[in-house]
């Protein structure tokens, strides 16, 4: 069982897309996992074959748990031991007891007589129905003549059942999703040395350009201004390494890729960053695609393994709401996360006058272990130059 996020400690088993002899690809995606947030697709690490599954499905087991084996290309199965030809005699010796059955007499089976009444009558095409949908007659209000239980309200029944079932388990998760991301913030928190930095960042050339890149283009083709910050923050990110990584045993990680892991609420409540992998080698039309893809997809609780447990550094953008600015929680093992607000018209000093001009708050939470104020404000110092050259963000 993968570890999808810092907040998960245990995940059910829904669903298996492979069976043992099955050739699998890494990447390729092999079950689906139920979190607190998300059925997230899993996916297989290495090339192989199926050995054995070792999770049943519907099984809840905790992080780190096998939930399969695998061979390696080439690797062949062990032979099963052969069971001792001594214990295989015995067997055949002392079968195994048979007890028949015990059948009342009928002096005892007539001891009890049921009390004659009025009984309701059910049709039989109600009957089936409510047999096959595991509604009990018994308890079905009926609305035919005389109070007889007809295919409408077993239909019915039904349909109430499993509003308040759906419902009941939509409030359950909310519950555990909310004490999920209690507990994970509570460990950054507890064991995360944040320190927080502010930048006011001019946005007027970047909107400017935005607006002639997004003229001639459909509703559904243009790039919005989150997609700017987010390649920039990939960017910078990757000029200043030590907030693109992990903390792990004591010691900074340095991440192999910037994968921004983006910070989406949910319709439920709660919320998810997963990530957007590779973001500095995307163009801005990729990077739209894949950022208006993936918050379909998470508040559809449809996501990959891959996206909820390789973000490197995290964005949260409230800028929406109208938040003027916004001091995160870093998401642990990472060890940074950039927070933006909305764009407000402010008086400002520009090129040696005061203006009202278009800008943004931007925020750093940093991990203290892994890097120092300077070094922060030096990479926000980057975000805020690369989005006054939004030309160099297109590529």
């Amino acid at each position: 069982m993968p570890a999808l996020g810092s907040d998960m400690d245990e995940g059910t088993l829904n669903e298996w897309f492979v069976k043992p002899g099955d050739t699998v690809t890494r990447g390729q995606v092999v079950a689906v996992v139920e979190t607190t947030k998300a059925a997230v697709e899993i996916e297989c690490w290495h090339d192989g074959t199926v050995e054995k599954l070792l999770v049943p499905i519907g099984e809840t087991v905790q992080v780190g748990t096998p939930l399969a084996t695998l061979l390696a290309p080439g690797e062949t199965a062990e032979p099963a031991p052969v069971p001792k030809a001594r214990k295989a005699r015995q067997a055949r010796k002392h079968p195994a007891a048979r007890v028949a059955p015990t059948i009342p007499s009928p002096a005892s089976a007539g001891a009890t007589k049921p009390e004659l009444g009025h009984r309701r009558w059910v049709s039989p095409a109600a009957r089936r129905i409510a047999a096959s949908l595991g509604v009990d007659v018994d308890t079905v209000t009926g609305t035919g003549p005389q109070g007889a239980v007809t295919i409408n309200d077993v239909e019915h029944a039904a349909a109430s059942a499993a509003k308040a079932t759906t419902k009941s388990a939509a409030v359950d998760r909310a519950s555990q999703m909310r004490k999920s991301i209690a507990a994970a913030m509570s460990r950054s928190k507890r064991e995360i040395p944040h320190y927080y930095l502010a930048d006011e960042i001019l946005m007027e050339k970047a909107l400017a350009w935005l607006a002639e890149h997004n003229a001639e283009r459909s509703i559904t083709e243009r790039v919005l201004p989150a997609v700017l910050q987010l390649k920039a923050v990939a960017i910078a990110a990757q000029r200043f390494g030590e907030f693109n990584g992990f903390w792990r045993d004591d010691a900074f990680e340095p991440a192999s890729g910037v994968h921004i892991g983006v910070a989406i609420s949910l319709r439920g409540g709660g919320l998810v960053a997963p990530a957007i992998h590779d973001v500095p080698d995307k163009n801005l039309d990729e990077l739209m695609a894949n950022l208006t893809d993936l918050v379909a997809r998470a508040r559809a609780g449809s996501l990959r393994s891959s996206e909820m447990s390789d973000p490197s550094i995290t964005i949260t953008n409230l800028g929406d709401k109208g938040v003027d600015a916004v001091f995160g929680v870093i998401y642990p093992p990472q060890v940074a996360l950039v927070g933006f607000g909305k764009p407000a018209q402010r008086v400002c000093a520009v090129d040696g006058g005061i203006r009202i001009a278009t800008t943004v708050q931007a925020t750093l939470a940093a991990d203290h272990r892994a890097s120092d104020g300077h070094r922060g404000a030096l990479f926000l110092a980057e975000i805020d130059e690369l989005l006054q050259q939004p030309g160099i963000l297109e590529k």
